[in-house]
Protein backbone atom coordinates (compact mmCIF):
# COMPACT_ATOMS: atom_id res chain seq x y z
CA UNK A 1 0.00 0.00 0.00
CA UNK A 2 0.99 3.94 -0.61
CA UNK A 3 0.87 5.99 1.73
CA UNK A 4 -2.07 7.81 -0.07
CA UNK A 5 -3.44 4.61 0.66
CA UNK A 6 -3.27 3.13 -3.03
CA UNK A 7 -1.47 0.14 -4.39
CA UNK A 8 1.89 1.23 -5.81
CA UNK A 9 2.96 -0.19 -9.31
CA UNK A 10 4.49 -3.36 -9.38
CA UNK A 11 8.49 -3.25 -10.23
CA UNK A 12 9.55 -4.23 -13.26
CA UNK A 13 12.23 -6.78 -12.84
CA UNK A 14 13.39 -7.25 -16.42
CA UNK A 15 13.77 -3.20 -16.94
CA UNK A 16 17.32 -3.59 -16.18
CA UNK A 17 17.72 -6.76 -18.46
CA UNK A 18 16.56 -5.13 -21.74
CA UNK A 19 18.73 -2.84 -21.37
CA UNK A 20 21.24 -5.23 -23.04
CA UNK A 21 19.64 -7.17 -25.49
CA UNK A 22 17.41 -6.32 -28.15
CA UNK A 23 15.75 -9.05 -27.51
CA UNK A 24 11.81 -9.44 -26.31
CA UNK A 25 12.08 -10.48 -22.82
CA UNK A 26 9.43 -10.43 -20.11
CA UNK A 27 6.44 -9.14 -22.10
CA UNK A 28 4.33 -9.43 -19.35
CA UNK A 29 0.42 -10.38 -20.26
CA UNK A 30 -2.71 -8.41 -19.70
CA UNK A 31 -5.21 -11.81 -18.59
CA UNK A 32 -4.79 -14.29 -21.36
CA UNK A 33 -2.53 -12.07 -23.84
CA UNK A 34 0.04 -9.89 -24.60
CA UNK A 35 -0.17 -5.85 -23.19
CA UNK A 36 -1.56 -3.62 -25.54
CA UNK A 37 1.95 -1.90 -26.19
CA UNK A 38 3.59 -4.72 -26.15
CA UNK A 39 1.82 -6.13 -29.55
CA UNK A 40 2.13 -2.74 -30.77
CA UNK A 41 5.74 -3.18 -30.76
CA UNK A 42 5.81 -6.46 -32.10
CA UNK A 43 3.58 -4.94 -35.45
CA UNK A 44 6.05 -2.57 -35.97
CA UNK A 45 8.93 -4.50 -36.10
CA UNK A 46 7.54 -7.26 -38.16
CA UNK A 47 6.31 -4.05 -40.83
CA UNK A 48 9.73 -2.64 -40.67
CA UNK A 49 10.63 -6.41 -41.40
CA UNK A 50 8.96 -6.49 -44.18
CA UNK A 51 9.67 -3.02 -45.63
CA UNK A 52 13.72 -3.81 -45.53
CA UNK A 53 13.01 -7.16 -47.44
CA UNK A 54 10.44 -5.43 -50.36
CA UNK A 55 11.74 -2.09 -50.44
CA UNK A 56 14.12 -1.66 -53.56
CA UNK A 57 17.57 -0.58 -53.21
CA UNK A 58 18.05 2.95 -55.25
CA UNK A 59 21.36 1.81 -56.74
CA UNK A 60 21.98 5.50 -58.38
CA UNK A 61 21.52 7.45 -55.21
CA UNK A 62 23.70 4.20 -53.28
CA UNK A 63 26.35 4.63 -55.60
CA UNK A 64 26.58 8.31 -55.42
CA UNK A 65 27.39 7.54 -51.75
CA UNK A 66 30.71 5.64 -52.48
CA UNK A 67 32.40 8.25 -54.20
CA UNK A 68 34.33 9.44 -51.53
CA UNK A 69 35.93 6.10 -50.92
CA UNK A 70 38.98 7.11 -53.17
CA UNK A 71 37.78 3.46 -55.34
CA UNK A 72 37.14 4.27 -58.47
CA UNK A 73 33.29 4.48 -59.65
CA UNK A 74 31.33 1.57 -58.95
CA UNK A 75 30.35 -1.00 -61.16
CA UNK A 76 27.40 -2.58 -61.08
CA UNK A 77 25.90 -5.97 -61.92
CA UNK A 78 21.85 -7.49 -61.56
CA UNK A 79 21.24 -10.66 -61.30
CA UNK A 80 18.92 -13.12 -63.43
CA UNK A 81 15.97 -12.38 -61.05
CA UNK A 82 14.49 -9.86 -62.82
CA UNK A 83 12.14 -8.55 -60.10
CA UNK A 84 12.19 -8.22 -56.08
CA UNK A 85 9.32 -10.82 -56.57
CA UNK A 86 11.18 -13.28 -58.40
CA UNK A 87 14.32 -12.51 -56.25
CA UNK A 88 12.33 -13.99 -52.53
CA UNK A 89 10.67 -16.53 -54.81
CA UNK A 90 13.85 -18.03 -56.99
CA UNK A 91 17.21 -17.67 -54.74
CA UNK A 92 18.82 -19.76 -57.71
CA UNK A 93 18.68 -16.81 -60.20
CA UNK A 94 19.93 -14.31 -57.39
CA UNK A 95 23.25 -16.41 -57.35
CA UNK A 96 23.74 -15.73 -61.12
CA UNK A 97 24.24 -12.78 -63.09
CA UNK A 98 22.01 -11.59 -65.35
CA UNK A 99 22.97 -12.65 -69.08
CA UNK A 100 25.21 -10.09 -70.97
CA UNK A 101 26.51 -9.28 -68.12
CA UNK A 102 30.21 -7.83 -68.85
CA UNK A 103 32.97 -6.80 -65.60
CA UNK A 104 36.95 -5.16 -66.52
CA UNK A 105 39.54 -7.68 -65.22
CA UNK A 106 40.77 -6.19 -62.51
CA UNK A 107 43.37 -9.00 -61.32
CA UNK A 108 43.56 -7.21 -58.00
CA UNK A 109 43.88 -8.39 -54.30
CA UNK A 110 40.91 -7.61 -53.35
CA UNK A 111 37.37 -7.12 -54.71
CA UNK A 112 33.94 -5.88 -52.98
CA UNK A 113 30.21 -6.34 -54.05
CA UNK A 114 27.86 -4.68 -51.92
CA UNK A 115 24.63 -6.31 -52.59
CA UNK A 116 21.50 -5.97 -51.92
CA UNK A 117 20.49 -9.25 -50.03
CA UNK A 118 17.56 -9.22 -47.98
CA UNK A 119 17.68 -6.21 -46.57
CA UNK A 120 18.78 -3.33 -49.40
CA UNK A 121 18.43 -0.90 -46.23
CA UNK A 122 21.37 -2.48 -44.16
CA UNK A 123 23.40 -1.84 -47.54
CA UNK A 124 22.09 2.11 -47.76
CA UNK A 125 22.84 2.25 -43.54
CA UNK A 126 25.96 0.76 -43.37
CA UNK A 127 27.64 -0.04 -46.15
CA UNK A 128 29.44 3.13 -46.74
CA UNK A 129 31.47 2.70 -43.39
CA UNK A 130 31.60 -0.28 -43.44
CA UNK A 131 33.33 -0.56 -46.67
CA UNK A 132 35.44 2.69 -45.35
CA UNK A 133 36.53 1.12 -42.42
CA UNK A 134 37.97 -1.91 -44.43
CA UNK A 135 40.22 0.51 -46.62
CA UNK A 136 41.33 1.50 -43.26
CA UNK A 137 42.07 -1.89 -41.65
CA UNK A 138 43.74 -2.96 -45.04
CA UNK A 139 46.12 0.14 -44.93
CA UNK A 140 47.21 0.12 -48.23
CA UNK A 141 49.31 -3.44 -47.91
CA UNK A 142 46.49 -4.60 -51.06
CA UNK A 143 45.36 -3.86 -54.17
CA UNK A 144 41.26 -3.48 -54.71
CA UNK A 145 39.30 -3.43 -57.26
CA UNK A 146 36.76 -0.66 -57.67
CA UNK A 147 33.55 -1.90 -55.91
CA UNK A 148 30.49 -3.32 -57.68
CA UNK A 149 26.96 -2.56 -56.61
CA UNK A 150 25.19 -5.55 -57.11
CA UNK A 151 21.11 -6.19 -57.28
CA UNK A 152 18.88 -8.79 -56.61
CA UNK A 153 21.66 -10.61 -55.46
CA UNK A 154 22.79 -13.59 -53.11
CA UNK A 155 26.09 -14.10 -52.18
CA UNK A 156 27.12 -16.58 -54.42
CA UNK A 157 26.95 -13.97 -57.28
CA UNK A 158 29.96 -13.00 -55.74
CA UNK A 159 31.79 -16.04 -57.18
CA UNK A 160 30.53 -14.92 -60.86
CA UNK A 161 31.71 -11.45 -60.48
CA UNK A 162 35.35 -12.47 -58.53
CA UNK A 163 36.10 -14.61 -61.48
CA UNK A 164 35.72 -11.69 -64.00
CA UNK A 165 37.19 -9.45 -62.53
CA UNK A 166 40.43 -11.75 -61.31
CA UNK A 167 40.89 -10.81 -58.14
CA UNK A 168 42.67 -13.19 -55.66
CA UNK A 169 40.03 -12.86 -52.73
CA UNK A 170 36.01 -11.88 -52.88
CA UNK A 171 34.73 -10.06 -50.01
CA UNK A 172 30.77 -9.95 -50.26
CA UNK A 173 28.88 -7.12 -48.12
CA UNK A 174 25.40 -8.23 -47.61
CA UNK A 175 22.25 -7.08 -46.32
CA UNK A 176 21.31 -9.85 -43.99
CA UNK A 177 17.78 -10.94 -43.26
CA UNK A 178 15.65 -9.24 -41.43
CA UNK A 179 14.59 -10.06 -37.78
CA UNK A 180 11.52 -8.61 -35.78
CA UNK A 181 14.69 -6.99 -33.67
CA UNK A 182 16.47 -5.81 -36.55
CA UNK A 183 16.18 -4.85 -40.24
CA UNK A 184 19.27 -3.18 -41.21
CA UNK A 185 21.99 -5.49 -40.34
CA UNK A 186 24.97 -6.08 -42.65
CA UNK A 187 27.33 -9.55 -43.32
CA UNK A 188 30.17 -10.06 -44.78
CA UNK A 189 31.29 -13.40 -46.68
CA UNK A 190 35.20 -13.63 -47.31
CA UNK A 191 35.98 -15.92 -50.55
CA UNK A 192 39.30 -16.90 -51.66
CA UNK A 193 40.45 -17.48 -54.79
CA UNK A 194 36.59 -16.99 -56.19
CA UNK A 195 35.52 -19.08 -58.85
CA UNK A 196 31.95 -20.51 -59.90
CA UNK A 197 30.88 -23.68 -57.95
CA UNK A 198 32.00 -22.48 -54.32
CA UNK A 199 29.78 -23.56 -51.76
CA UNK A 200 29.57 -22.12 -48.33
CA UNK A 201 32.35 -24.33 -46.84
CA UNK A 202 34.92 -22.26 -48.70
CA UNK A 203 33.66 -18.70 -47.17
CA UNK A 204 33.92 -17.58 -44.25
CA UNK A 205 31.27 -14.88 -42.77
CA UNK A 206 30.95 -11.85 -40.46
CA UNK A 207 27.34 -11.03 -38.90
CA UNK A 208 25.37 -9.28 -37.28
CA UNK A 209 26.83 -5.65 -39.09
CA UNK A 210 24.89 -2.63 -37.34
CA UNK A 211 26.34 -0.33 -35.01
CA UNK A 212 25.54 0.96 -32.65
CA UNK A 213 23.84 -1.79 -31.06
CA UNK A 214 25.52 -4.67 -33.43
CA UNK A 215 28.98 -5.23 -34.76
CA UNK A 216 30.75 -2.09 -35.13
CA UNK A 217 32.55 -1.50 -38.20
CA UNK A 218 36.01 -1.37 -37.41
CA UNK A 219 35.84 -4.99 -35.09
CA UNK A 220 34.34 -6.65 -38.08
CA UNK A 221 37.13 -4.82 -40.18
CA UNK A 222 39.22 -5.89 -37.81
CA UNK A 223 38.52 -9.85 -38.56
CA UNK A 224 37.69 -9.81 -42.09
CA UNK A 225 41.58 -7.96 -42.42
CA UNK A 226 42.62 -10.75 -40.35
CA UNK A 227 40.85 -13.30 -42.29
CA UNK A 228 42.40 -11.96 -45.36
CA UNK A 229 45.91 -12.56 -44.16
CA UNK A 230 45.28 -16.06 -43.05
CA UNK A 231 43.48 -16.75 -46.70
CA UNK A 232 46.41 -15.18 -48.43
CA UNK A 233 48.86 -17.74 -46.19
CA UNK A 234 47.05 -20.51 -46.38
CA UNK A 235 45.90 -20.38 -49.57
CA UNK A 236 42.19 -20.81 -49.42
CA UNK A 237 39.42 -19.71 -46.93
CA UNK A 238 36.64 -21.50 -45.38
CA UNK A 239 36.16 -24.12 -42.74
CA UNK A 240 39.93 -24.61 -42.54
CA UNK A 241 40.42 -20.56 -42.08
CA UNK A 242 40.01 -19.28 -38.21
CA UNK A 243 39.76 -15.99 -37.35
CA UNK A 244 42.86 -15.20 -35.15
CA UNK A 245 42.51 -11.22 -34.71
CA UNK A 246 41.10 -11.86 -31.23
CA UNK A 247 44.34 -13.92 -30.30
CA UNK A 248 46.07 -11.32 -31.77
CA UNK A 249 44.19 -8.35 -29.55
CA UNK A 250 44.95 -10.81 -26.32
CA UNK A 251 48.40 -11.09 -27.15
CA UNK A 252 48.82 -7.38 -27.53
CA UNK A 253 46.85 -6.93 -24.19
CA UNK A 254 49.75 -9.12 -22.27
CA UNK A 255 52.10 -7.46 -23.92
CA UNK A 256 51.09 -3.83 -22.88
CA UNK A 257 50.83 -5.27 -19.43
CA UNK A 258 54.49 -6.31 -18.97
CA UNK A 259 56.66 -4.19 -17.21
CA UNK A 260 59.01 -1.92 -19.79
CA UNK A 261 62.38 -3.03 -19.90
CA UNK A 262 65.55 -0.99 -18.67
Amino acid sequence: MSAQGGNSPAHDVWADLRLTTQARIGLGRAGNSLPTTRVLEFAAAHAAARDAVHDPLDADAFAATLTDLGLGEPLRVASQARSRGEYLRRPDLGRQPAAGTELPEAATDIGIVLADGLSPRALVDHAHGMVKALVEAFDGRYTIAPPVIATQARVALGDHIGAALGVTTMIVIIGERPGLSVADSLGIYLTHRPQVGRTDADRNCISNIHPPDGLGYAAAAGVTAALVAGARSLGRSGVDLKDTSRQELDTAAVVSLEPAQE
